[in-house]
């Protein structure tokens, strides 16, 4: 079986449903030049990797139109999903992962590392996804992790359905404070804030000194 990551534009698709009308539109369509451009570049790396450390399930790929699907083995994910984050951003193309049924687009996009717990690093955070995460938390890593630098990050771990730790770092373990709260949406917005710089609502909340 194979994971698949399909590039797309952005902006052309604000949800799963739009991308795959977007990608059904693009049967049989000639390749885009920026979509031929990363194909290359996917194929010539995969190129170089002996076969057996192939990071492709079918090689080479091509793109139909503006969208290029990019299958890979499980264990191949995450280097996968790196490789195309480094290829597609720059390009202003947006990930679209059909198994998750997440639309990683770019735009509004803040550089920061985002660590989700069960998907692993991400280059940047947008409004959409904070809002599209943290309410689908779940075990085995029900958390999430965004950090501007080291040892000055926020996070938020979900301990059950209506119940989140939300806690913030400013560089020092006298710097590291922790609040609870019980709405998702609420929880996203304040992690968005901080990930702006933006404290003024989370001024507002009571926050308790965390000793680690």
């Amino acid at each position: 079986m194979s994971y698949d990551h399909i590039l797309l534009p952005s902006g052309v698709a604000a949800t799963p449903a739009a991308a795959d009308a977007y990608l059904t539109a693009q049967q049989g369509q000639p390749a885009s030049e920026v979509a031929a451009q990363i194909a290359a570049e996917v194929n010539r790396r995969n190129a170089e990797m002996s076969e057996q450390d192939s990071f492709l399930s079918v090689a080479p790929i091509d793109a139909l139109g503006g969208a290029l699907h990019v299958p890979s083995p499980y264990d191949a994910i995450g280097h996968v999903r790196a490789l195309l984050f480094e290829l597609a951003t720059p390009r202003d193309y947006a990930i679209y992962d059909p198994q998750l049924s997440w639309l990683i687009d770019p735009a509004g996009r803040v550089p920061v590392t985002v660590t989700h717990g069960g998907a692993g690093e991400f280059p940047y955070l947008t409004e959409s996804l904070v809002h599209q995460w943290i309410p689908r938390l779940s075990e085995p890593g029900p958390y999430l992790i965004v950090e501007r630098e080291p040892e000055v990050y926020v996070q938020t771990f979900r301990e059950d359905e209506n119940s989140y730790i939300l806690e913030y770092r400013d560089g020092s373990p006298d710097k590291h404070f922790g609040a609870n709260l019980t709405d998702p949406a609420r929880v996203a917005d304040l992690i968005w804030d901080w990930t702006n710089g933006d404290r003024s609502r989370l001024n507002t909340l009571s926050w308790d000194k965390i000793d680690l």
